[in-house]
């Protein structure tokens, strides 16, 4: 692997990251911060990065599916994933292992071939089945003991970033991604 600032990556993560076509996000705690915003009328309000969202982007420009599996439904993330040309969003979803099942399935793609990241408790069922589990930063304990990766930052704080960064490192696209903005 060519130098980056993601050249630490352990070997068997790299390996993991190599084989993802498709990286499927949590919403509430690891593309926010996980707090629920609500203003005097009951309207929902969320803040997501900036950072993410060009992860996110350069994601998709680099062949690599992304996707959000959600278990509540919130107009905000409507529009943040349709800002952000997501096409696979799927709220509402109480079992998010059948959900990703389903996915990699209509994608033509093993569940080795997924990344999903997640930071609570009902996102384990699906990490259990994705070839590369990944926790972010402020994510509960017995999910952070469970991912075989773990960000530096917190979700909504560049987490999603991260993830982005290391998968498009780990195959081989980070530096043409950073020479591309040079």
């Amino acid at each position: 692997m060519a130098y980056t600032h993601y050249s630490d990556i352990p070997t068997d993560i790299a390996e993991r990251a190599a084989r993802v076509r498709v990286v499927v996000f949590d919403v509430d705690g690891t593309l926010t911060d996980g707090r629920l915003w609500y203003a005097e009328d009951g309207r929902e309000m969320k803040v997501f990065h900036v950072h993410d969202g060009l992860g996110l982007k350069r994601l998709q420009e680099n062949g690599i599916k992304v996707a959000i599996i959600t278990a509540r439904i919130s107009h905000p993330v409507s529009l943040r994933a349709e800002e952000l040309g997501i096409q696979h969003v799927y709220q509402g979803q109480k079992d998010k292992r059948a959900c990703l099942t389903a996915l990699v399935e209509a994608l033509r793609l093993t569940p080795e071939q997924a990344a999903f990241v997640g930071d609570d408790l009902p996102d384990l069922p699906a990490m259990a089945i994705a070839g590369l589990a990944v926790a972010v930063a402020n994510a509960h304990p017995w999910v952070a003991e469970r991912a075989q990766w773990r960000t530096r930052l917190s979700g909504g704080y560049g987490a999603a970033r991260e993830v982005a960064d290391m998968i498009l490192a780990a195959q081989g696209k980070a530096e043409a991604e950073r020479d591309r903005w040079l």
